[in-house]
């Protein structure tokens, strides 16, 4: 049990420290490669959205239904799913959009704003803040998603990491270009990272005390909600954004292919 929690808490780690990754590539490039991070995100959505309804919706429900019955299980792995959804959503509109992570940021976009130096730490600070509230659920969701399912646990954690790596840029170009600084850019946005493995271990530690198989069900059911949101909400219409709307598709489908063989494989 303790493998698999470290293991767990690992790939929680990978998932959120992504942002590094992003924050290397906004001083190494001057433009964003469009397509290929178009293809990316809807990958990254295809694999989200397909594991979260097909796999791990149905392990929710079984598992409630197991603990409550077939009515009662299925109103609340519906319930819980939803109010997955509801989280993200709520911290969403708590965020303003000019300083939401979800509000789609390119490279040579931030760059741009090197005119408006005034605003350009507090934009990168509070850009950091919020990418950090928002990695919160995301890194319980990826634990709990490795801590239950091992196997699916590898692409969930690709497809999240994918999706940090534009969050990584809209943190640090701005702080770059306010502070000359290289080295404290990179460092805000690596900590911004840190909040889905910080929200991974505070939300085991809270909930480790009452967890059970009906815990375990409901929160594997908004764990489900809650990438599913993301997918909607950030990842697809990121992908669109960046590039074609047919490159986006195919990413989307083509994560979906990836993940329902990879499924398959593990049967």
């Amino acid at each position: 049990m303790t493998e698999d929690i470290l293991m767990a808490f690992g790939m929680s780690l990978f998932a959120g420290l992504s942002t590094g990754i992003g924050s290397m590539i906004a001083f190494l490039c001057k433009h964003t490669n469009r397509k290929f991070l178009s293809v990316s995100l809807g990958f990254s959505a295809g694999v989200m959205i397909y594991v979260s309804l097909v796999e791990i919706f149905m392990e929710a429900q079984d598992s409630l239904v197991a603990q409550l019955g077939l009515k009662q299980g299925s109103w609340a792995t519906v319930g819980a799913f939803f109010g997955g959804m509801l989280i993200i959503a709520v911290i969403d509109k708590l965020i303003p959009s000019n300083e939401n992570p979800h509000e789609v940021k390119r490279v040579e976009e931030q760059s741009q704003d090197v005119k408006k130096t005034d605003k350009l730490m507090r934009m990168g600070l509070f850009t950091a803040l919020a990418i950090a509230i928002h990695n919160f659920p995301e890194g319980l969701a990826t634990f709990i998603s490795a801590l239950q399912q091992p196997n699916i646990a590898i692409p969930i954690v690709a497809a999240i990491a994918i999706h940090n790596i534009p969050e990584g840029i809209a943190v640090s170009v701005p702080i770059y270009q306010a502070t000359g600084s290289k080295k404290k850019a990179f460092v805000y946005s690596f900590a911004s990272g840190l909040a889905e493995p910080f929200g991974a271990l505070v939300g085991w530690f809270l909930l480790k005390p009452f967890m059970n198989d009906l815990v375990f069900g409901m929160l594997f059911a908004g764990v489900a909600g809650i990438m599913v949101f993301i997918s909607f909400d950030e990842l697809l219409p990121a992908a669109h954004e960046y590039g074609e709307h047919h490159l986006a598709i195919y990413g989307l489908i083509s994560g979906m292919i990836v993940m329902a063989v990879s499924l398959l494989l593990f049967l």
